[in-house]
């Protein structure tokens, strides 16, 4: 089995922004993968005919992977990682390492890229839900995770991709905290729009909760593999 971000790195260097999809050719977008960037993803499954094949595979090339870009941290290669999932989707990894527990080096790259692909799918309603977990929440969860003060929706896309960037060029334990931290004011801004929608649409209240309970599971996920990490313990 092949980890596509292997092939990432292999090819010659070719970037695709997340802002220049929307500008492909009509020939380009004919060979363009379909992009899977739904707020479902959080609850996808992805079958396995061999559990414990996947999960030696999954851990083997994350370990790889990340082994690999962190010794030589090139900066064209960094940009196709963190960009992989806008121009090519994520099946392929989510064969891979969506089963793998959470407090594991490929369920913490899992949940960082679902994070991702969340915030690029709908970046005006991450930046809704930050500004107001920002007002909200009592904490220094928002200067831990680094967004500007207001952050936008380009300034949201750009703060998680930046924080994708420093699993593979700076302290891997502090990306995976902010990326924590920044799940926290989502999370927040998440339960208190939750709750101005209770009495009136309680479908997308319901959502929202949803959401809200989904990124507090991640915050704690995260924060744990950053210890793990620390003591060279996160398999």
């Amino acid at each position: 089995m092949c980890l596509p971000w292997a092939a990432a790195v292999q090819r010659e260097p070719v970037l695709v922004a997340a802002s220049s999809l929307d500008g492909m050719s009509d020939s380009s977008r004919e060979f363009h993968k379909p992009v899977r960037r739904p707020a479902e993803l959080f609850d996808r499954v992805f079958p396995a005919e061999d559990p414990a094949e996947v999960s030696r595979v999954a851990h083997t090339t994350a370990h790889a992977l990340l082994a690999r870009v962190r010794a030589d941290p090139d900066g064209t290669v960094v940009d196709r990682l963190v960009a992989f999932t806008d121009e090519h989707g994520i099946d392929d990894l989510a064969e891979l390492w969506s089963r793998s527990p959470a407090k594991t080096l490929p369920g913490a790259l899992w949940r960082l890229y679902l994070v991702q692909l969340m915030i690029h799918d709908d970046p005006r309603t991450a930046a809704l839900l930050y500004e107001r977990g920002r007002a909200e929440l009592r904490s220094a969860d928002d200067v831990v995770a680094g967004a500007p003060s207001p952050a936008g929706p380009e300034e949201l896309v750009s703060l998680v991709d930046t924080i994708l960037r420093g699993l593979f060029e700076g302290d891997f334990a502090v990306a995976l905290e902010r990326a924590a931290a920044f799940c926290r004011v989502q999370a927040a801004g998440a339960t208190h729009v939750a709750d101005d929608y209770e009495a009136t649409e309680p479908d997308r209240a319901s959502a929202f909760t949803t959401r809200a309970l989904r990124l507090s599971d991640y915050a704690a996920d995260l924060t744990a593999c950053a210890a793990l990490w620390r003591r060279d313990a996160l398999s």
